[in-house]
């Protein structure tokens, strides 16, 4: 019996670019996605973790996901949707709203759970996928974002991450291994850094123990399909089968040539091994575009001027502009007005600008000037420094939870 599937990931609703919602984008994504269903009635939705920016998310990102799971749940009524929570969500959070998540047809695992004799509660871990005639035709071997304090001390086998990782893989491929049938797909979604993954400048590190990065030889052969989360750019890890689909928008100015995608996947075990599994790209299209500039003052000013012109009435749907400007000179006090003049007018966001010094020792010496205003997450790091404290990632971590906090409560008391 064949399976057929969407694998997407790292959504990241309620994100901020640069002060900015990504709302807009967000909705035209989920919009796109809804016709996709509609026209492909797949078995089941894979949403492989970070659903949300923040672990506490505004009620505007939150009423978001569950419309778009009402939405979809009325335009194919059989599709499961199976979620796991990444390193940006709450686990536990994301599982509360489990009896609301049973009426559209979804589940989430967010959190690892164990019995009272110690071993690991598999039955949440392994859910089945249906067809519309509800017989199984897929398991799905579902590991949320994997914290140490969840996955350690609880046996012999897991007495640090590294062991503890291994062995919540091997019971859960092996109770999948007894559950299956030959006619049915084994599917693994997993939010992790695999090693060898490219990485972009927005995704957070993870580090589990000491290793930042987990290898695909945890994934036992008779696994049909790995559906990846965290790391923002559509790719393959090391084998066709293993793969992210990356995030469905842009979320840095580094990943501004990413091919955002959601991954259809089709696995029929009952064929050959060569044509068992069937996989497509379905591109997604980007609501609101990026752009990067770069050169010299001169350079910089042409390259404005040569961006196309049109006014778009609603500021959150114009373009983003990240300049990049080369020169050993100090900068104008003025040179952020030149460039607003420069550009077409109600079309674009000046998001980002930076100064790269010419010579290179000048650029070793110094960091680059930034001439936007400064963010509270830069004010706090400057007021750390100044008293003498060492960086600390955790810290600046919680400093910008609290951040998205007072901004979705802001934003709460806004929409009242």
């Amino acid at each position: 019996m064949a399976v057929h599937f969407f694998h997407t990931s790292d959504w990241h609703l309620g994100q901020f670019f640069y002060n900015h919602s990504r709302q807009y984008e967000h909705e035209q994504f989920l919009t796109w996605l809804l016709e996709q269903i509609k026209q492909k009635q797949p078995n089941a939705l894979l949403i492989a973790g970070d659903i949300f920016d923040v672990i506490n998310p505004a009620s505007a990102a939150q009423k978001q996901l569950y419309q778009f799971l009402a939405d979809a749940h009325e335009l194919a009524p059989h599709m499961q949707t199976l979620m796991i929570a990444g390193n940006h969500d709450s686990g536990y959070r994301i599982e509360q709203v489990e009896p609301l998540l049973e009426k559209y047809n979804a589940r989430t695992v967010g959190v690892i759970r164990w019995n009272e004799d110690k071993t690991l509660d598999l039955d949440r871990l392994l859910q089945p996928i249906y067809d519309v005639d509800k017989n199984i035709v897929a398991w799905c071997l579902s590991l949320p974002f994997l914290r140490s304090a969840e996955i350690t001390g609880f046996n012999e086998h897991t007495s640090n991450s590294q062991n503890a990782i291994s062995y919540l893989h091997q019971q859960l491929i092996s109770e999948a291994k007894k559950r299956k049938t030959d006619d049915q797909a084994l599917i693994l979604m997993s939010h992790a850094h695999m090693q060898g993954g490219e990485t972009s400048d927005s995704e957070r590190p993870i580090i589990i123990g000491n290793e930042e990065a987990l290898s695909t030889t945890l994934f036992d052969e008779v696994i049909d399909y790995v559906a990846l989360g965290h790391l923002h750019k559509p790719q393959k890890v090391q084998h066709s089968h293993i793969r992210y689909s990356g995030s469905p928008i842009p979320l840095s100015f580094s990943e501004i040539n990413y091919k955002h995608q959601v991954v259809e996947v089709t696995i029929d075990p009952t064929k050959p091994a060569e044509s068992q599994l069937q996989f497509e790209a379905l591109h997604i299209p980007r609501s609101i575009q990026l752009h990067r500039i770069r050169g010299e003052l001169n350079e910089v000013f042409a390259q404005l001027k040569a961006l196309k012109s049109g006014k778009i009435d609603s500021i959150d749907q114009r373009e983003y502009i990240d300049i990049e400007y080369h020169t050993d000179t100090p900068p104008q006090p003025n040179l952020r007005q030149q460039f607003e003049d420069v550009l077409p007018k109600e079309r674009y966001r000046l998001v980002k600008i930076s100064r790269q010094y010419k010579n290179n020792e000048l650029q070793n010496n110094a960091a680059k000037i930034q001439l936007e205003p400064p963010t509270p997450e830069k004010l706090f790091e400057q007021i750390w420094q100044n008293k003498g404290y060492t960086q600390d990632d955790a810290v600046l971590k919680d400093f910008q939870t609290l951040i998205q906090e007072a901004r979705h409560s802001i934003e709460d008391k806004n929409s009242i």
